[in-house]
């Protein structure tokens, strides 16, 4: 199992940058070309989600990526150190953070909609976006 792990700090013109880096890697460990602008997109997605919510909150960790390959699937897992609600526990807030919580799921719904096997989890602690793919073995050209 290979990992490649990225962080970076929460600005949005880091994104593009963990986009080009998480497709790199995908290619290399065997995601169909045909889905590798699916790979980008879900990324950009969620790294986006994570730079909003830091700079929210005003969090100044780093953004974390992991990149990881394992046999016949490759994931990505974007994480975030901004508390989340936790279920069943109402939070205080106002519209402002109202019109938040619409665009965070719907940068949700864009990622479930471009990945088939997404995990959200979120807590106080922060959140984690594990997407997979599966991969095909790599052919190496004849000698």
């Amino acid at each position: 199992m290979a990992t490649v792990e990225l962080r970076f700090s929460a600005l949005p013109e880091h994104v593009r940058t963990a986009r080009l880096v998480a497709a790199a890697v995908a290619r290399r460990a065997g995601v169909d070309e045909a889905v590798l602008d699916e790979v980008r997109l879900a990324v950009g997605e969620a790294c986006t989600r994570a730079v909003g919510l830091h700079q929210h909150v005003g969090i100044t960790a780093p953004v974390k990526v992991s990149l990881i390959e394992e046999e016949k699937q490759f994931s990505i897992e974007v994480g975030d150190e901004a508390p989340h609600a936790v279920p069943g526990v109402k939070a205080s807030g106002d519209a402002a953070d109202g019109l938040e919580a619409e665009e965070d799921e719907m940068g949700l719904a864009v990622i479930s909609g471009l990945v088939d096997d997404v995990e959200v989890s979120a807590g106080e602690d922060g959140g984690l976006i594990r997407m997979t793919w599966p991969t095909a073995p790599a052919v190496l050209p004849p000698i």
